[in-house]
């Protein structure tokens, strides 16, 4: 079955921006409160200027409500680049990765520079889920950890472990 608007034949590339790379809703509620429903954390290679143009459409709101209760995770650099705007200029350390087969440790900073501008001062709210996975858990631990966020909602998932898949061996005897 092919969701809304989809054609037959269409790339990988085009089911994506149908999407609005994930953007699902974005808009100023009464209070100037901005609401930002994110289903996906596409890469900014596909996905930065969707994701810069929201977060300058929110940037002179008092409050921004992340609604991630449907994401179902992505990109880790799409979650560096949206929290850079939540933040000043001087780069703020995120979160510390640790891929056990190579023995490699990397860390996620906010960006120095962002498109356009920042909105350090507002309330920051993030809604989750059950189906709250992955990136969508990574984004939430990241701002609660620094007290950026409030958290709002049930607990998540439980998949925030960037990794690989494996398959899996069945063996009889």
């Amino acid at each position: 079955k092919q969701a809304a608007g989809e054609k037959a034949g269409m790339t990988q590339a085009e089911r994506v921006a149908l999407e609005n790379y994930g953007f699902a809703e974005v808009k100023i509620l009464p209070g100037n409160v901005g609401y930002l429903d994110l289903r996906f954390f596409y890469s900014p290679k596909e996905a930065a200027e969707t994701a810069v143009a929201t977060m300058n459409f929110l940037a002179n709101t008092n409050a921004i409500i992340f609604d991630l209760r449907r994401n179902g995770g992505g990109n880790p650099e799409m979650i560096q680049l949206l929290q850079s705007y939540l933040f000043e200029q001087e780069p703020v350390h995120l979160n510390n990765f640790y891929f056990r087969p190579t023995d490699e440790h990397t860390q996620t900073w906010t960006l120095p520079y962002v498109p356009g501008k920042r909105n350090p001062d507002a309330d920051v709210y993030v809604l989750t889920s059950n189906r709250t996975f992955s990136a969508g858990e990574e984004f939430t631990y990241d701002l609660k950890n620094l007290n950026r966020a409030t958290i709002v909602g049930e607990r998540t998932g439980g998949g925030a472990n960037p990794g690989r898949t494996y398959k899996a061996v069945s063996y009889t005897h």
